[in-house]
């Protein structure tokens, strides 16, 4: 089996395809399944999870990192160095309970958010023994030969055996929301990684196009997983947090003042040293707050449970706080947060007014197409999905981004017209005449200052 190590696959960008199948001791037609069980117990799953089997007592642990907590237990210790074991007893069942309850919450709401995460398990196409298979991404290890097309997820850095028209978009990587164009091949080995065109990788998706290609690292040995490592660091604090460490510190400056006054006072006053020190320590003992852990864990749990009604998740107690005290929440993954569906809402012809037959074609151009539907054409086609029954495609030359429009030639038995739809600007190049809502064709006017319906319309008016 090949090593992770590998010092020719560090660059395997630079390497042909045969080098590449070679090393990694596999064919053009995939592993066998009992090979890819193999290389999954040695290399481990394709996730950028890694397995953590002390999670849970770490997150109990960090129950304990307040300074109140902190201070209870001090002040727990202090009793059973008085002799007072029944109020450091209940002292450390209050801190023990509050701590439980903060540790449950957020236990709770982590377990929630990994089923939530199973519901929508990625799958990918592969080649074992031969057959091409849909497989959980977990199980993709190096030397699977996967199946692409658009709309499918890179499993794994990959090198490109074969493609055809392929764009994938690597803004995760480059910052680019351009598609790239990929090709089979070989590029330099010191070539940056925005420029390595043979080479996909894990976390990008395939906008267009279709490919065969062979996955080369998986998991956190990918450029993806990389990002992850370096971006995997301590929750930052919240301000509510960082309010009840201030004042667990200002209750310990205080205590401790008022401590060393009164043993001052009390060695002043020539009582004993012994009985003015075991004063002050009670005394510190009875100044610490040892409800409050636990009225504010239970007063958080009580809003965390609400919000849970409104189907919200609470990972972090703590969190709640701050995110009620925002006052504007700005997001720019609205399919995140929204249904992430289209909607239709009017056809218009070249006058802005409802047109039937723009409707009609934007129907049957969505619904006959042949490659990959975006959210547009599944809006135009719950809309007129009857229109399509009569018509049969002829042809179809599919969406790119380099001609920016997708045609299809219908046939309904009478006539053959072909109809395209695509980016504005593109699209008005190719036309010479518009049609109006009498059926009217007037000519299309060259060197408008814009696109918009009125200096379509009217060229000689400025809009």
């Amino acid at each position: 089996m090949p090593s992770r190590n590998s010092s020719p696959l560090d660059h395997f960008w630079s390497l042909e395809s045969k080098d590449a199948l070679q090393m990694l001791s596999c064919s053009d037609g995939g592993l066998s399944a009992s090979t890819a069980e193999d290389r999954l117990k040695s290399y481990g799953p394709n996730t950028l999870k890694g397995a953590s089997h002390s999670s849970a007592i770490l997150l109990f642990l960090s129950q304990f990192k307040s300074p109140i907590t902190l201070l209870l237990i001090a002040a727990a210790l202090l009793s059973m160095g008085l002799g007072d074991l029944t109020d450091a007893v209940i002292i450390l069942i209050i801190i023990l309970i509050s701590s439980f309850l903060g540790f449950w919450q957020e236990k709770g709401a982590a377990y929630a958010v990994e089923e939530l995460l199973k519901m929508v398990q990625i799958r990918c196409r592969l080649v074992r023994d031969g057959v091409e298979n849909e497989w959980p991404m977990e199980t993709v290890v190096p030397g699977d030969v996967v199946i692409l097309s658009a709309g499918d997820v890179i499993p794994g850095d990959s090198l490109l055996l074969d493609s055809r028209e392929l764009f994938i978009d690597e803004a995760a990587f480059t910052g680019e929301t351009f598609p790239v164009e990929k090709n089979a091949g070989t590029v330099a080995a010191d070539t940056p990684l925005s420029g390595r065109s043979n080479t996909l990788f894990m976390g990008s998706h395939v906008i267009s196009g279709k490919a065969r290609a062979l996955v080369v690292r998986t998991g956190k040995h990918t450029e993806f997983g990389k990002i992850s490592e370096r971006l995997r660091q301590r929750s930052p604090e919240t301000d509510f947090e960082k309010g009840i460490r201030h004042f667990g510190y200002m209750l310990m400056e205080i205590t401790l003042l008022l401590v060393l006054i009164i043993f001052a006072i009390n060695v002043l006053l020539h009582k004993p040293v012994l009985d003015s020190f075991l004063f002050s320590l009670a005394l510190a003992v009875g100044l610490t707050p040892q409800l409050l852990p636990a009225i504010i864990t239970v007063n958080l749990s009580a809003g965390a449970r609400a919000m849970a009604k409104k189907k919200v998740i609470v990972k972090r107690l703590s969190s709640i706080e701050n995110f009620g005290s925002m006052n504007i929440l700005c997001s720019d993954k609205t399919g995140t947060i929204t249904e992430g569906k289209v909607t239709i809402k009017d056809a218009l012809d070249i006058t802005g007014q409802h047109s039937e037959k723009v409707l009609q074609y934007a129907g049957l151009n969505a619904a006959l197409q042949q490659g990959f539907r975006n959210p547009i054409d599944e809006a135009i086609c719950a809309v007129c999905k009857p229109l399509a029954v009569a018509y049969t495609v002829q042809c179809e030359i599919p969406y790119d981004f380099i001609r920016k429009r997708l045609t299809v030639q219908v046939k309904d038995g009478t006539e053959s017209f072909a109809i395209t739809k695509g980016a504005l600007g593109v699209t008005l190049d190719i036309c010479m005449t518009a049609e109006t809502a009498k059926g009217e064709l007037l000519p299309l006017w060259r060197g408008l200052r814009c696109s918009c319906l009125s200096c379509l319309y009217y060229p000689n008016r400025s809009c």
